[in-house]
């Protein structure tokens, strides 16, 4: 047996250069009892970043696993805060530890709103596959599932005193959901668009919605008591279509039924000034405060006023227009009638202010703090996060920037990377910025300003830097004073590639100008400082017909490879610069190629998603192989090797071997497509950016890959994504009408069922086994010796199988609990009653093996009483759950009271404090007085 090449396997190690993703929120956040409103919290691509606005820095990561983050709610009391996902799953944090134990599975595509309850007891969530989930988050599982809305949910949110949902879709209807009996009992079709935004406000008395168009849309809510004469019969409550004042033609028992619980007026309207549609709409904690924006860099505030400052204000209008009334009167010298002012919707929301960001607002979220001051946090479209301050109470108040982040990260994407010869510096280039990163630390040494960068490379000693622009200049940095040394205009189009000379004595520029032009380092004396410096001396001229691409020296310096947009690459001799060969088969324009260390073969990577390496001494092609589902951007061999990686716009970095022509690894993290990728000179780390404005450096482990076991594991993954897209099954006595189970099939829920059937096959084995030893014993008439137990029991503690049954049950998430117990089949349902019997009548986890219990129960009801052995089982359950969920009943109530009792006893101890510290503030008053009263009785 000949021996095996042996790859090893790179990992993700780091992202860094993203401040905040565009796809989800902004959220001020508390962290370790520190200062209200100093972090804030974004997504950055899977993880969520906590940072320190006053500092600067990032405090706290919260690790995702490989979907993209869309939302983020913190809860109530601070501690915690709950992400949704690309995927659907909802994961909660704690802010404490950074830690997550609790997490949801239920939405079939991208979460698109979280709300917590006033107690942060309950979770709602809405998708974009229009679903609205309610989640139990002290049980950790679903309550109900939602359904009705057409479109993505944009907003859901709780009403404190009721239980009521109100929901919003960009199906453009607001929906009023019966939590009690999870219906919808109101539907408002007052909008003729997308419904973006809704605000609750005036102690939910009123909601504020926002649209497509310019105006922020108010509703009064009045909410009715039912009142029901005695002994009539309760009218079943039904499904309001219509909203008030919008169509006459559906009247009786709906609307009736709508009024029993709240109407819905529209009170008016509030003008933005912006034209477009509403982007995002948030209020600060109190709802005095309410911020909106459009697509442009403007952020609209208005203030809400007090009941106290609208009465002042209307006593201030009426006593101008009585002024108004008596002044007519004496012109006209006839009787007018008393004015009245209305009081109107402009008297009670006014606004504030605006605030001018530096670019396009993506979200925003809103802080008050003492003393009336409101803080600020933008999340914009050029990944910076900036925070203003204001207060509230001045006349005409004034925003102040208070921080601005974006050390690090770029505005826009980054177009190159480079790394240093000692593989500890990474530079990174965008449309505006340079910027030299330390590998190790991942922090930003250098940022510079500079013109569209295509291209880059560190200058020989790493003490310069080289960068290639769109307008076709070449610019030359000094890293040292981060200055800018010289700007050369190189060509007359754009500067698409730069490659070093194998010599390290100059360097190749190829251009949209149809040109590659060769360049020699030179030190030439600065006319301002009297010092030496860098520059870059032009000697030689290659024309082409076409745009040049790509160019590459190869290690020996013989041959000079050009990409030209005719879809061929060319090769020429570097001294005399004559044709040696033509590469062409590529169908698209090759947009990378590298040349192996050993100059025996090419690489080339084209629009045409597929990759073609080729020998370098006759030009054949030696195999062509499919790489990428969308254009190849980017391709390296790893020095020394005869690997290379590739990079595609279809989000994946691709590892290949060009001598066995086959796939090694697929790098997979990032969400947008991949522009560029750097190996290090020893090859053991690379740095790829993206679209999604991230860089991701990957690091060479000292794992091997078995290519056999990838394509395995590969065929397991999509074989085990399959399985949870597969049908959802229905649950018998479940109508599908508007609500619906909360939980979804996974991978996570199927495998639970497998391994609660593999603890029952373990348990009948184990009772079969006992039955033939006690069959045994009654042959031989004496007692042998007991059969050896399953290893499986053994390594856990030598348990009995059946508490290895309910140990098995106990693992299972509590949120993936049901869609387990689902997929179960019913041949295993008998042999679990019987089970859940034994557990109740010893009272092992009574609350768990009831909740199991009663949904086996419901959903193979008509199996279960079908079968006569059954009966006698269901009747025994019957008896026992009753006596102990009475039992553990009595105890709570006991344990409750006794609580009660105590907390009495403190306060009464409390009040007795505090009397006896008032009673002695009047003694001391007292004698003040007394003293006062004899210092004017001896002046008198």
């Amino acid at each position: 047996m000949g021996l095996t090449k042996q790859y090893l396997r790179y990992v993700a190690s780091a992202v860094f250069g993203v401040i905040g993703s565009q796809k989800a929120n902004i959220a001020y956040v508390n962290l370790r009892g520190g200062e209200r409103g100093r972090y804030v919290a974004v997504a950055a691509c899977e993880h969520v970043f906590i940072w320190d606005v006053r500092k600067g820095e990032k405090v706290l990561i919260l690790q995702g696993q490989k979907h993209e983050v869309t939302f983020l709610c913190p809860s109530p009391d601070g501690i915690h805060i709950a992400v949704g996902y690309e995927d659907g799953a909802v994961r909660i944090f704690s802010l404490l530890n950074g830690e997550s134990n609790v997490s949801f599975n239920g939405h079939k595509s991208a979460v698109s709103i979280i709300h917590y309850d006033g107690l942060g007891a309950r979770l709602v969530t809405g998708s974009k596959d229009t679903d609205v989930i309610v989640w139990d988050i002290i049980n950790e599982c679903g309550l109900y599932r939602l359904k009705g809305h057409k479109d993505v949910i944009t907003q859901a949110l709780f009403l404190k005193d009721k239980n009521l949902l109100v929901t919003s879709s960009k199906d453009s209807f607001v929906k009023w959901w019966d939590l009690d009996t999870q219906h919808c009992f109101k539907t408002m079709v007052g909008h003729r668009s997308e419904v973006w935004g809704m605000l609750l406000l005036n102690q939910e008395n009123r909601l504020l919605t926002g649209s497509a168009d310019s105006e922020l849309r108010a509703w009064d809510i009045h909410y009715l008591q039912e009142k029901k004469a005695e002994g009539e019969p309760k009218v079943k409550k039904g499904k309001g279509l219509l909203d008030d004042g919008d169509e006459d033609n559906e009247e009786g028992a709906d609307e009736s039924l709508e009024e029993r619980i709240l109407s819905c007026k529209k009170a008016g309207s509030i003008l933005r000034e912006a034209r477009d549609r509403v982007v995002s709409l948030t209020a600060d904690t109190r709802a005095r405060v309410i911020a909106c924006h459009g697509n442009d860099s403007v952020l609209e505030l208005f203030t809400v006023l007090s009941d106290g400052e609208v009465q002042k204000k209307m006593t201030k209008k009426l006593k101008k227009a009585k002024k108004k009334a008596a002044k007519a009167q004496k012109d006209t010298e006839e009787e007018a009638a008393e004015p009245v002012v209305e009081r109107m919707l402009k008297d009670e929301i006014i606004r504030l202010t605006n605030i001018k960001a530096s670019a396009k607002i993506r979200w925003v979220d809103c802080l008050s703090c003492a003393g009336g001051e409101l803080k600020v946090a933008l999340l914009l479209q050029n990944n910076t996060i900036e925070t203003y301050s204001l207060k509230t109470s001045d006349k005409t108040p004034t925003a102040n920037k208070t921080a601005r982040l974006t050390l690090g990260g770029h505005r826009t994407d980054v177009r190159t990377l480079a790394f240093s010869s000692d593989n500890l510096a990474i530079l990174s280039a965008s449309g505006d910025t340079v910027k030299v990163w330390n590998r190790s630390t991942l922090q930003v040494i250098r940022t510079m300003a500079c013109e569209y960068a295509l291209c880059s490379l560190f200058v020989p000693g790493d003490r310069q830097i080289i960068l290639g622009t769109k307008s076709g200049k070449l610019q030359i940095f000094e890293l040292a004073s981060g200055s800018l040394l010289e700007t050369v205009d190189a060509h007359d189009g754009a500067l698409w590639s730069l490659c070093l000379a194998p010599d390290q004595r100059g360097i190749v520029t190829g251009s949209a100008d149809k040109t590659v032009r060769f360049w020699e380092f030179e030190l030439i004396k600065d006319q301002s400082s009297g010092q030496k410096r860098l520059t870059v001396k032009h000697t030689r001229t290659l024309q082409l017909e076409e745009d040049v691409l790509c160019v590459k020296f190869s290690p020996d310096h013989r041959l000079l490879a050009v990409s030209l947009l005719d879809c061929t690459v060319k090769i020429f001799y570097t001294d005399t610069l004559k044709f040696f060969l033509s590469l062409y088969g590529h169908k698209l324009p090759v947009l990378c190629l590298d040349i192996s260390h050993d100059n025996t073969l090419i690489a080339t990577g084209s629009a045409d998603r597929n990759v073609k390496i080729w020998g370098l001494d006759f030009g054949d092609c030696h195999r062509s192989m499919f790489a990428h589902d969308d254009s190849v951007m980017f391709l390296q061999f790893v020095p020394k090797t005869h690997l290379f990686f590739t990079a595609g716009k279809d989000k994946k970095i691709k590892q290949w071997d060009a001598d066995k022509f086959e796939h090694i690894q697929t790098l997979e993290g990032h969400h947008r497509e991949v522009w560029c990728l750097i190996i290090s000179p020893n090859g053991d780390h690379i740095v790829s950016s993206s679209h999604d404005k991230s860089l991701r450096l990957w690091e060479r482990t000292r794992e091997p890959i078995i290519l056999e076991e990838e394509r395995e594991m590969e065929r397991e993954a999509e074989f085990e994504e399959s399985l949870a897209k597969g049908d959802v099954p229905v649950v018998p006595g479940e109508t599908q009408g508007e609500a619906a189970p909360a939980g979804k099939k996974t991978i996570e829920t199927v495998k639970a069922a497998e391994r609660i059937m593999e603890a029952l096959e373990l348990y009948k084995e184990e009772a079969r086994k006992m039955e033939e030893h006690k069959y045994a014993c009654e042959n031989a008439g004496k007692e042998l010796p007991p059969p050896k137990p399953n290893p499986i029991l053994v390594a856990f503690g030598n348990v009995s199988p059946s508490r290895y049954v309910l140990d098995v049950i106990k693992k299972v998430r509590s949120s993936e609990l049901e869609v387990s117990l689902l997929v179960l089949p019913f041949p295993y349902v008998p042999e679990l009653l019987k089970l859940f019997n034994s557990y109740i009548q010893e009272g092992l986890d009574v609350e768990l093996v009831c909740r199991c219990l009663f949904f086996l129960v419901k959903i193979h009801f008509g199996q279960i009483t079908s079968n006569q052995m059954l009966l006698s089982v269901i009747d025994e359950l019957r008896t026992n759950t009753l006596s102990k969920v009475r039992e553990i009943r009595d105890v709570m109530g006991f344990n409750s009271a006794a609580l009660q009792f105590l907390q009495r006893e403190i306060e009464s101890k409390e009040e007795v404090m505090f009397f006896a510290e008032a009673t002695g503030r009047l003694e001391e008053k007292k004698k003040k007085r007394r003293k006062r009263e004899r210092a004017v009785l001896t002046i008198a």
